[in-house]
């Protein structure tokens, strides 16, 4: 099968297929007359491409997908071992996400008239440990901006 063939019936550009050839995701392709030949699972390895991608796994670990195995792992295996490392980092973006989020609507109850008075209010919250020296150490703890 012809680049533009497989490009049309997986719904990529031909570009993004000789990308994932040069990457090492799929395997070189033999060429026949100087034009490349794909096999008929070349499309079954792009279909499964998309889906990692679209689980948000980075060309890295697509390449781990198909290549960082040994030979006899089953797929259902390198998922799982995959899946679980990238349910990891998702739970910790999470965690940071959902930290930004509260210091966006603390952010929105803001009173201050200069940022200046933001800084204040944020370093009274800070233990003593983590100030500088140059900052006053007689300071209460606030929990919101206001």
């Amino acid at each position: 099968m012809r680049i533009g063939e497989i490009a049309r019936r997986s719904g990529l550009r031909p570009s993004a297929i000789r990308f994932y050839e040069k990457v090492g995701i799929l395997p070189p392709t033999l060429r026949q007359n100087g034009q490349r030949d794909f096999s008929p699972d070349t499309e079954l390895c792009l279909a499964t491409i998309a889906l990692a991608r679209e689980a948000g796994f980075s060309l890295a670990e697509i390449r781990t997908l198909f290549h960082g195995f040994g030979a006899g792992t089953s797929a259902s295996t390198r998922w799982k071992r995959l899946a679980r490392n990238k349910l990891r980092d998702l739970d910790l973006q999470f965690a940071k996400i959902s930290t930004m989020r509260a210091l966006l609507r603390e952010a929105m109850r803001c009173r201050c008239l200069d940022l200046k008075d933001c800084g204040r209010i944020v370093l009274r919250g800070k233990p003593a440990k983590n100030r500088s020296i140059n900052q006053p150490r007689n300071r209460v703890r606030v929990k919101t901006m206001v």
